[in-house]
């Protein structure tokens, strides 16, 4: 039971570490008119820039937007910061 206990502790804090909650924001254009977009959005993979940038491309073009830079990647505790910078854009990709 003693070597239980500590198994079971790292194994629960991995699970809590693997469903934090990872967020990004990013910076997005179009053309014809250009428009530019600062953004917040929620990752649901690795919490990289890398692998923000994979999922945040293909969701922006769906929209017709152009992915120019994922600027970082943070928890729920930088979300209310952005929150007015990000507007419209707020979560919404």
């Amino acid at each position: 039971m003693k070597i239980l206990s500590p198994i079971v502790l790292v194994l629960s804090l991995l699970a809590t570490t693997a469903q934090a909650s990872c967020y990004a924001d990013y910076k997005a254009k179009q053309d014809n008119p250009l428009r530019l977009q600062y953004g917040v959005a929620q990752i649901n993979g690795t919490c990289t820039v890398g692998a923000a940038r994979a999922e945040l491309a293909p969701r922006l073009a769906a929209a017709g937007w152009q992915l120019l830079n994922v600027v970082s990647v943070f928890d729920e505790s930088g979300l209310a910061e952005r929150k007015d910078s990000a507007g419209e854009y707020y979560l919404r990709y």
